[in-house]
């Protein structure tokens, strides 16, 4: 087998619920703040659940489309935060883009007014908005021009596991020699009359909505669904011999990436965690160890009836005996659930936690559900040193997907 470069991450941009900094987002993390409430971008009265984690808006708003502005904003961080020299000389061939995007629910007064005689967009995005062309798809286009990234374009539309295996993939890319670079990670934004109507109907969403900062309560009995997020999270990343070579801070190593599919029902998780559990395995056999080195895991942990129980037993077949001793945070208590960027900005919340020497808390668990019996940190962040952290999401229609990630010290940088 040929050898594989290590991939480390150096630059991490997002925009969150809990705000577009990443030291604004550890701190926010670490307090256990929710960053839920009232839905203020539309009249959402008339519907079930009327809450969400809504995030800043960047000022810049691409064709009007939320998603394109939070993906970005969070490129132009990472990138930034990097000290890569992206986006000021000729085009790299060696230097691409691997994003999860989410389902093209339309803004309609926007799309109409694309329709309009006159239309144009805004300078600099090499696009248009057409039968053929998305905002996904120009969203994935924008950042290559945008930064000189040549290399084609990956675009995963796995559902909630999509920011994960777009990590995944660009690991994958990088380690054998395909890829010098990529910006990796997810966005998304379906706060809007069609993207939360959707999921009231699939009756998945929490309906707390007199207090939104708690209705976000995965792993807890009294749980009633999920709570809608958006923005994006982009990660760095690169060979670790480049980093070294040009004095790059290194914050993580990606060590390992596994995927899955359950073929079980189109919104129903397998009930044993079976998918689960196979990306989970994957992703440490790929990264070369044994479930006893896992030291945290970032959750799925939607809070819904029936990912938490199944993400739990998946949990309890990778680590057997040591389940109950290995903390599991889940991000979606703050932040409630970006959907296709879920995994993405999971990944960058990981990996702050990993540098601090800390685990974030599951908040709003008071009432431990009997079928969800380990330990998730909760409603209290924790002191803890991390060498490995496994980040998994598990997407609807049964996607699966997990990655590895290392400490730096762990590799000497």
């Amino acid at each position: 087998m040929t050898a594989r470069h290590p991939v480390v991450v150096t630059g991490i941009g997002l925009v969150s619920p809990l705000g577009d900094h990443v030291d604004t987002f550890g701190d926010a993390l670490l307090a256990g703040k929710s960053g839920v409430s009232k839905i203020t971008l539309f009249d959402a009265s008339t519907l079930p659940t009327r809450i969400a984690g809504q995030a800043p808006l960047p000022a810049e708003v691409p064709l009007g489309d939320r998603k394109i502005a939070f993906a970005l904003a969070a490129a132009r961080s990472a990138v930034e935060a990097s000290g890569l020299p992206l986006g000021g000389g000729a085009p790299r061939a060696d230097a691409g883009v691997s994003m999860g995007v989410g389902l093209e629910l339309f803004n309609m007064d926007h799309l109409a007014a694309a329709r309009r005689p006159g239309f144009a967009l805004p300078e600099g995005l090499a696009a248009r908005l057409g039968f053929m062309q998305t905002p996904a798809e120009i969203c994935v286009h924008a950042i290559s021009h945008r930064f000189g990234l040549a290399a084609p374009p990956l675009v995963h539309v796995s559902a909630c596991a999509a920011g994960t295996d777009a990590v995944g993939a660009a690991y994958r890319l990088v380690a054998t020699g395909r890829r010098r670079v990529v910006l990796a990670g997810g966005t998304d934004s379906m706060i809007n009359p069609l993207g939360v109507a959707g999921f009231c109907a699939l009756q998945a969403t929490s309906l707390r909505n007199d207090r939104p900062e708690i209705a976000s309560r995965p792993f807890d009995r009294t749980r009633d669904g999920f709570v809608m997020g958006e923005g994006a999270a982009v990660l760095v990343l690169e060979r670790l011999e480049d980093a070294r070579a040009r004095g790059a801070r290194v914050l993580a190593e990606v060590a390992g990436y596994g995927s899955s599919f359950d073929a079980y029902k189109i919104s129903d998780p397998h009930p044993e965690g079976r998918g689960a559990f196979l990306a989970m395995s994957r992703a440490l056999a790929d990264a070369g160890i044994g479930p006893d080195e896992v030291d945290a895991i970032n959750a799925h942990g939607t809070g819904t009836p029936k990912n938490d129980p199944a993400e739990t037993l998946a949990i309890k077949r990778l680590l057997g005996e040591r389940a109950r001793r290995v903390p599991v945070s889940a991000t979606k208590s703050m932040i409630g659930h970006l959907i296709s960027a879920s995994g993405a900005v999971e990944a960058a919340a990981a990996i702050v936690c990993m540098l601090r020497g800390a685990v974030h808390p599951t908040i709003n668990l008071h009432e431990p559900d009997p079928e969800c019996d380990l330990d998730y940190v909760p409603n209290e962040a924790r002191v803890y040193r991390q060498r490995h952290v496994l980040s998994s999401s598990y997407g609807f229609g049964g996607h699966n997907a997990s990655i590895v990630l290392r400490h730096p010290e762990a590799i000497g940088a």
